[in-house]
């Protein structure tokens, strides 16, 4: 079977420490659900992800290089 969070189109996903999820919803004044959701399901996750975690995703971008956005996991 392939391993799809490894194929080169997909962007890196990584998950963020509590910490830098308090200090991404101070600097854009929201809370964790306000946040974009990813689904636990979703084979690009890291194995270690849980329902509740945010993750960091950066994506290769022509404009700024890379851009970064958050996704909050739910079941």
């Amino acid at each position: 079977m392939v391993d799809v969070s490894q194929h080169n189109l997909v962007p890196e996903h990584t998950v963020v420490d509590e910490d830098a999820v308090d200090e991404v919803l101070a600097e854009y004044n929201i809370d964790r659900t306000d946040l974009p959701k990813i689904k636990r399901a979703d084979p690009a996750l890291p194995d270690e992800a849980e329902v509740g975690d945010v993750i960091e995703v950066v994506r290769d971008s022509r404009t700024t290089d890379q851009a970064v956005v958050y996704r909050l996991v739910v079941e």
